[in-house]
């Protein structure tokens, strides 16, 4: 299953410039997904981080993950419509084990692998990792929550 920007913004409320994922290439309900955001210079962030020496927050790669997490605990729930996916949000309990690797710089395409730790009710332990081409630059272990807005 894949999904572009339009489909994302369908489940996950994020607009520019909070929205950290521009397509979903692969999604297996309630096991992984695999998603990218293209870094680009254009980022609003990089105007105070760091000027002349531009990287990617860590911080914006953690939150990246989050929305990838996101969208897999929403696509995995059973039976759900798009009105009442409108009506609920993820919210995320906390992040564990945060590692950065390597620097993130523009030009570069940040991919998310998410998996599913386990999930108990609407609570869900997300193995999340990112990469830029094949080299880990970030990992966590995210635990969310889906609730009613």
């Amino acid at each position: 299953m894949t999904m572009d920007v339009i489909e994302i913004q369908k489940i996950i409320p994020h607009r520019y410039p909070f929205l950290l994922l521009d397509r979903v290439t692969d999604l297996v309900k309630s096991e992984t997904l695999t998603g990218f955001k293209n870094v680009t210079i254009g980022d609003n962030i990089f105007q105070g981080h760091f000027p002349g020496h531009p990287i990617y927050p860590g911080v914006m790669i953690l939150e990246g993950m989050a929305q990838a997490g996101g969208i897999l605990a929403f696509k995995s729930m059973d039976d759900i419509t798009e009105e009442e996916a409108a009506n609920k949000v993820v919210y995320f309990m906390s992040i564990d084990k945060a590692k950065f690797r390597a620097p993130v710089k523009p030009g570069d395409r940040l991919e998310y692998r998410i998996s599913v730790i386990k999930r108990k009710g609407n609570i869900w332990m997300l193995d999340g990792k990112a990469y830029v081409d094949d080299v880990l630059v970030s990992q966590a272990e995210l635990k969310a929550m889906i609730v009613d807005k």
